[in-house]
C-alpha cells in the first residue's frame, strides 16, 4: 500500500515517486493525446467529405454530357486527389519515420554486436 511521507512523494515498497518529474511527462501525454483527438478528428472530417465528393461524383456521371458538367467532375476529382494526398501525407509524417529509423539503427545494431560477440565466443 503507497503511504505518503513528509515530502512531496509517495514510498510504494520502499521506492519514491517523483511527483515533479511525473507532473511534465503528464503534460506532455495530455499534448499529445490533444493532437491525436484533432487528428482524428480531421481524419473522420476528410473521410465524410471524400464519401460525399464521391456520391456526388457518382450522380455527376449518370447525367448528360455538358461542358459545365465536365468543368465540374475536374473541379471534384482534383478536390478528391487533393484529400487524399492529405490524408496520407498526415499518415507517414517524417516524424513517424525518424522513429523508426532510430529504432532500427539501434535494435540493428544491437544484433549486429550480438552477433559478432557470439561469433568471438564461438572461436570462429
Amino acid at each position: 500500500m503507497p503511504r505518503r511521507n513528509g515530502s512531496n512523494s509517495v514510498e510504494n515498497s520502499g521506492n519514491p515517486i517523483d511527483w515533479a518529474e511525473l507532473d511534465p511527462a503528464m503534460e506532455k501525454l495530455r499534448q499529445h493525446f490533444d493532437a491525436f483527438d484533432r487528428r482524428y478528428a480531421q481524419v473522420r472530417g476528410s473521410d465524410r467529405r471524400r464519401t460525399e465528393l464521391l456520391t456526388q461524383q457518382e450522380t455527376l456521371h449518370q447525367r448528360p454530357p455538358s461542358l459545365a458538367l465536365k468543368q465540374e467532375l475536374d473541379a471534384l476529382t482534383q478536390e478528391l486527389a487533393e484529400l487524399e494526398l492529405a490524408l496520407e501525407s498526415e499518415l507517414f509524417s517524417l516524424e513517424g519515420l525518424k522513429d523508426v529509423f532510430w529504432q532500427a539503427v539501434r535494435f540493428g545494431g544491437l544484433g549486429i554486436l550480438l552477433g559478432w560477440l557470439l561469433k568471438a565466443g564461438a572461436g570462429c
